[in-house]
């Protein structure tokens, strides 16, 4: 919702201040079509050149992140710890036990009750794959951890191309307004001859050109690039608690500080208190009495 009241107010001050002004709108409309034309479809040809089909598609996918926000909210960190919890459990308990929840994950009963989890095919991997080193002896924490780490870095960075290949386009436009309004000026020039009210005009319609091409750039295309950005980068830490809970898991701490440790490294503003996480815990433990 945010993300639309910022779209609107863009659009009310630029054009509501140009109006106020005395600005008409006429000469903007009568151009606009064209003028995008050419620097709309330049645009989506430089994007289309520059990226293989696979991150065209990506990109154009993650533009909804720009309106529906992060993936993971609050009660998906808390069922995160939960879950966690219940496998770090039973790793220790039943160690034989665990391997039929790891090995199939998708028929996991103790994955089946965090569905959302369950369908994230990167985060079941992260655990898994963790979980499974850790029974094979494969338990150097700091090992683990850089495993983990740069595991972690390559799925961040190519989760980020998406907001480059955005900022690439925003880059370009002011240059591609400014050819287009190199082109205007060409018309007019061959109007030259024409009474000076024409000629206002067509170098008003060339000038639409660059103001178009500025306002693509630093109104929509570059905020679109920053909001993916912070949505992909806010939902990383996510992963990142999910490496730090079995990170202490493999330091051999108790179960409960190694879910204290992933409720410490949580954003703040999805953090559960430790009475509610404390609550949630309580209810596992009685579902497996």
């Amino acid at each position: 919702m945010i993300s639309i009241i910022g779209i609107v107010v863009i659009f009310v001050m630029v054009f509501g201040g140009y109006l106020a002004a005395g600005g008409k709108m006429g000469i903007i409309l009568k151009s606009l079509p064209y003028e995008f034309t050419m620097i709309g479809g330049a645009a989506l040809g430089a994007f289309l050149l520059s990226n293989d089909s696979a991150a065209a598609k990506k990109t154009v996918k993650d533009l909804g992140k720009v309106f529906k926000g992060p993936i993971w909210k609050a009660d998906d960190y808390r069922d995160l710890l939960c879950l966690l919890f219940e496998l770090i459990r039973l790793a220790r308990s039943n160690p034989v036990g665990l391997e039929e929840h790891i090995e199939d994950p998708a028929a996991s009963s103790i994955f089946g009750k965090y569905p959302k989890i369950q369908k994230d095919h990167e985060a079941v991997d992260l655990i898994c794959d963790t979980l499974r080193s850790a029974s094979m002896n494969y338990d150097d924490p700091h090992q683990v951890e850089e495993v983990l780490e740069k595991r972690m870095d390559a799925t961040l960075h190519h989760s980020l191309h998406s907001s480059h290949a955005l900022q690439t386009v925003a880059d370009a436009l002011p240059a591609l307004g400014i050819v287009a309004a190199v082109l205007g000026v060409i018309k007019t020039m061959g109007s030259i001859d024409q009474p000076p009210e024409i000629l206002g005009k067509l170098i008003g319609g060339a000038l639409v050109g660059t103001f178009l091409g500025v306002f693509l750039a630093y109104g929509l295309v570059g905020p679109f690039s920053g909001k993916v950005k912070s949505v992909i980068e806010e939902d990383s830490h996510f992963y990142l608690l999910i490496r730090e809970v079995l990170v202490a898991n493999l330091h051999n701490h108790a179960t409960n500080i190694c879910i204290e440790v992933g409720r410490q490294n949580m954003p703040h503003h999805h953090r559960p208190s430790f009475t509610e996480l404390d609550e949630a815990l309580s209810v596992i433990k009685k579902e497996s009495a």
